[in-house]
């Protein structure tokens, strides 16, 4: 049996301490109905505590589930605060190195509220999207003015960074969490047992991209930071080679074997991400949508989509999305007839404009 991935809470000054043992109880349960679910041999959590000696440090580990075992976290968790965070730059400086730190080490690294703005210290959320307390996000944007705040959202799950909104969203975030490391079946029994909403308040879909972190090859783990950071558009594997620092048939080889996907599906998946949050949050036009995750051409994002998720656009915000989406559908659909009805022809040309896919594509395979 594989040893339980481990999630590490940083508890700092005036965290909130319901959200570090709430979280630490989330993930007990999941790894109890894990066992339930598929017996002794079945996956579990190890949940350890990071607190810092001195503002200075060393962070050092106060709780574990698993003592027994060597520390190598998958998730790293930087928990809110009922009050202010430490005022003491040392310590914010400490607590912040050592959340970058578990990033470089592969790890998923999160927030929830207050917590944000150890993340944006550090650096790792320069050019990259995040949440947090509505009432906050002003101060945030102001203080880092690299982040893009999403205040709307209350989890932005951006592949290796995953940030949560208000103070409560632990219990969202600790959803999250579980679903990447035991899977869907566990993540409803969790919240089923908990009463949790096994849907979140912002989204009803749990099958979201999941790119490989931990495989140890360093300039494929470089790239793939990048190219969460940049929405991956507008890439080729030439630029992704460079980035890399490798030759460009070295690092189509090593990036399948670290991610299981060739480059063109991994930004595939990436952009798909992103514009399913998109198309089950806001009110954007599946136009609008394809554009802003780099598509040029909605009927090749149209054909994309439907190759990854297995629904159209449309289909997909029928089943996921907000409940005025319904409305808009129904406008959308009677135009679509209208205009088909017509001597115009279809509505949506066929014809595909060289951008990241075509590009992509354009490369040659690893050999």
């Amino acid at each position: 049996m594989d040893p339980p991935a481990e999630i590490a809470v940083l508890h700092y000054p005036g965290a909130q301490l319901s959200a570090l043992h709430g979280l630490t109880d989330v993930f007990g349960i999941a790894s109890d109905q894990s066992r339930l679910t598929s017996g002794t041999t079945a996956p579990m959590l190890r949940v350890s505590h990071w607190c810092p000696e001195t503002a200075a440090g060393p962070v050092v580990k106060t709780y574990d589930t698993h003592p027994q075992l060597p520390n190598r976290p998958t998730v790293a968790i930087a928990g809110p605060s009922l009050r202010d965070l430490p005022e003491d730059p040392e310590m914010l400086d400490t607590l912040a190195a050592w959340l970058k730190e578990r990033h470089v080490e592969s790890c998923i690294v999160c927030s929830v509220c207050s917590g944000v703005y150890l993340l944006a210290r550090s650096g790792l959320l320069d050019g990259r999207a995040a949440t947090m307390h509505w009432c906050h996000a002003e101060d945030l944007a102001t203080r880092f003015p690299a982040v893009r705040i999403e205040a709307e959202s209350l989890v932005v799950d951006d592949g290796d960074i995953i940030t949560a909104g208000a103070v409560m969203a632990w219990t969202d975030l600790g959803l999250r969490i579980v679903n990447r490391l035991l899977g869907p079946t566990v993540t409803v029994a969790t919240a089923r047992y908990m009463l949790f909403d096994p849907a979140g308040r912002e989204q009803r879909h749990y099958s979201g991209f999941a790119p490989r972190l931990g495989h140890g090859d360093a300039p494929v783990l470089r790239v793939q930071h990048w190219l969460q950071a940049i929405g991956a558009r507008d890439v080729t594997v030439a630029a992704m080679a460079e980035r890399a620092g490798l030759e460009q048939r070295t690092f189509l080889r090593r990036f399948h074997r670290a991610t299981g996907l060739r480059p063109t599906e991994y930004c595939q998946h990436l952009r798909i991400g992103r514009a399913r949050e998109m198309l089950e949050l806001s009110g954007r036009s599946v136009a609008q949508v394809a554009w802003e995750v780099g598509y040029g051409d909605e009927a090749a994002f149209r054909r994309v989509f439907r190759k990854v998720v297995g629904l159209s656009p449309g289909a997909y915000r029928l089943r996921f999305g907000p409940e005025w989406a319904d409305a808009s559908l129904a406008v959308a659909s009677a135009g679509i007839v209208a205009a088909a009805a017509g001597p115009a022809g279809p509505a949506v040309s066929d014809g595909v404009e060289l951008r990241a896919d075509e590009a992509l594509a354009a490369s040659p395979a690893p050999s």
